[in-house]
């Protein structure tokens, strides 16, 4: 069994060629830049684990991590857009760089460069694969429309954000694992129990990105602290900032979230601070993790072959950046 930190690099070296024609220079330049920032590559190497937790890694979920790793980078540059954020990973982003135009044109030919990997794959596998990636892809895009509505409400529910969180960010982490599963020759239900590790890992990372987001330490985040309060994002923090709020204090954040003070990331920080919002984001990413292992701990393989996921996400969600 091979560590995350040694599949990453060997994914990072297969990972490292040129994905795109030449011309026009102009479309494909972009997409050269964005992915020679790096990032964690965490999407591709699940699914190479979740291949390698059942079998040797079959020599095509090499093509579906690659597709996996486009696919994501797709969605962070149109991300990157619709919140107008000028950081990816410490460094300009697409839009900003080249433009705004490029940038969508750019991120959906790296859509289709991720279709390409997916082509080369065995027809024995060819048709759960695309069912199950063309239904994650169709999810997050779901996820990422109700981020966009819930910035429009006043208030929104934490179950609501929970589904939401779940289709955007979860459900690609969870069909990482099952279509590295799929193609390590898994029964149905240790599919499925994998998938929902990935699913309830997702939602712990998740609630570590957005404590980082508010709490983090901007040299190591990579993107500007207080950018989620900024956009007047719904996170978990703001949602249970509300719930838990003293009367003045919720009239306070909700007059902070509907101005621009110069000041507003600092005071909106104070009341998270003095709603204990800190803690109980720590707790909540804990059950999460919990529920996560307790999905993997039913995956009927041995449980030495389990140590590489359990460290891993630990990792995740004690990460700092």
């Amino acid at each position: 069994m091979n560590s995350f930190e040694q599949l990453s690099q060997q994914f990072i070296e297969k990972f490292s060629i040129d994905h795109f024609p030449k011309d026009p220079i102009s479309l494909y330049e972009p997409n050269r830049y964005f992915l020679q920032l790096g990032g964690k590559r965490i999407r591709p190497v699940l699914c190479l684990m979740g291949n390698e937790l059942f079998e040797d890694i079959n020599k095509d979920c090499w093509h579906v991590a690659t597709a996996i790793e486009l696919f994501h980078n797709f969605t962070l540059i149109h991300d990157d857009i619709m919140d107008n954020a000028p950081l990816r990973r410490g460094m300009e982003t697409v839009h900003t760089k080249f433009g705004e135009s490029t940038a969508l044109l750019a991120g959906d030919v790296m859509l289709v460069a991720a279709y390409d990997y997916l082509n080369k794959i065995s027809g024995k596998y060819l048709f759960s694969i695309l069912k199950l990636f063309n239904k994650t892809a169709r999810e997050v895009c779901e996820g990422q429309q109700l981020d966009m509505d819930f910035e429009k409400k006043a208030e929104v529910q934490m179950n609501d954000y929970l589904n939401m969180i779940s289709l955007k960010t979860s459900v690609l982490l969870a069909a990482s694992l099952k279509m590295g599963a799929i193609l390590g020759g898994a029964g149905e239900r240790n599919q499925d129990l994998l998938y929902e590790f990935g699913r309830k890992l997702g939602l712990a990372f998740q609630v570590q990105d957005d404590y980082l987001d508010a709490f983090g330490d901007p040299g190591k985040f990579g993107k500007q602290v207080g950018g989620d309060i900024k956009s007047n994002k719904k996170t978990f923090l703001m949602i249970h900032a509300l719930e838990s709020a003293s009367s003045e204090q919720k009239q306070q954040l909700i007059a902070l979230m509907n101005s621009n003070d110069k000041g507003k990331v600092e005071q909106v920080l104070s009341l998270f601070k003095q709603c204990r919002v800190d803690a109980w984001a720590t707790d909540l990413k804990e059950k999460f993790i919990t529920e996560a292992f307790n999905h993997l701990e039913d995956v009927a393989v041995l449980s030495k072959r389990k140590e590489p996921l359990k460290q891993l996400a630990l990792f995740l969600t004690q990460r700092q950046k």
